[in-house]
């Protein structure tokens, strides 16, 4: 009677990947894309956030190797799902580049981790709390021992036009506007003090409930603070570049017009 093989006993499988290759051109990149994995992420109040991230996890490959092993860059973001695994902060990007391009003994590797951000915020006038969500990637690089990392928010924000407010007799014309923030930070920094930045330089901030005495507020923050979309690139371009942490930076603004059919844009870039 034939037995099956036991796992000490299994038949020697070919590694084709550890191969050579001798056309000799070294490949800048090459991994897995566009995975969904549920992950934690902690950010300035330290508290474990579950969310869902599109990840892309690459390598640089020597010219002498045939291909990577795909299977442990998967292993690598299974870990970070384990029970019990630390969440993710933008401080751990670092810890997990390193352990990337050791698992491959790879020259360098990259990282990317997009996914929504969840913000319990209170109501300006009636305090009731509700979620808004923010979109965070965080992408970080190692090659050659010099590791960066760039961190990209996009903030739903209302702004109110100057020149609808100064040349109509009563109201003007505002709209649902996004900025998007990218740093590249010197030290570790956190997706909140982001958010508070381009909220802080907007006609007013967004919230997921409110009543009405809060919409009352909201409307009238936005009027005694128009914006033109200049006036935010400006201002969240100002306080990045006099802010030390910061090795370079891009902010855009996109305002949604409400009195037309396409939308105002603008962006500053410092160092990216």
């Amino acid at each position: 009677m034939n037995r099956p093989e036991q796992p000490g006993h299994l038949m020697p499988i070919p590694d084709m990947q550890s191969q050579r290759d001798e056309r000799h051109l070294a490949i800048d990149q090459v991994g897995i894309r566009s995975i969904k994995v549920p992950l934690q992420f902690a950010d300035h109040d330290g508290v474990a956030q579950p969310t869902i991230a599109m990840a892309s996890v690459v390598v640089a490959l020597a010219e002498d190797r045939k291909g990577t092993h795909m299977s442990r860059l998967v292993m690598l973001l299974e870990e970070r799902m384990a029970p019990g695994a630390p969440p993710l902060t933008v401080a751990g990007m670092r810890a997990l580049l390193d352990d990337l391009v050791v698992r491959l003994d790879a020259p360098g590797g990259r990282l990317e981790l997009a996914f929504p951000f969840f913000v319990r915020k209170i109501a300006p006038v009636s305090g009731i709390a509700s979620l808004l969500d923010y979109d965070v990637r965080l992408a970080g690089e190692l090659t050659a021992g010099r590791y960066s990392v760039t961190v990209t928010v996009a903030v739903p924000v209302t702004s109110l036009c100057p020149c609808s407010k100064e040349v109509s007799d009563y109201g003007a014309h505002n709209q649902r506007s996004n900025i998007t923030i990218a740093v590249r930070p010197k030290v570790s920094v956190h997706v909140h003090d982001l958010l508070r930045i381009a909220e802080e330089e907007a006609s007013c901030e967004l919230y997921g409930i409110l009543k009405r005495a809060d919409e009352k507020y909201v409307t009238e923050r936005a009027y005694d603070n128009p914006r033109f979309v200049e006036d935010v690139v400006r201002g969240v371009a100002g306080r990045l570049a006099a802010d030390a942490r910061f090795d370079g930076f891009a902010v855009e603004a996109e305002n949604f017009e409400s009195i037309h059919n396409h939308s105002a844009y603008a962006r500053i870039a410092r160092g990216m």
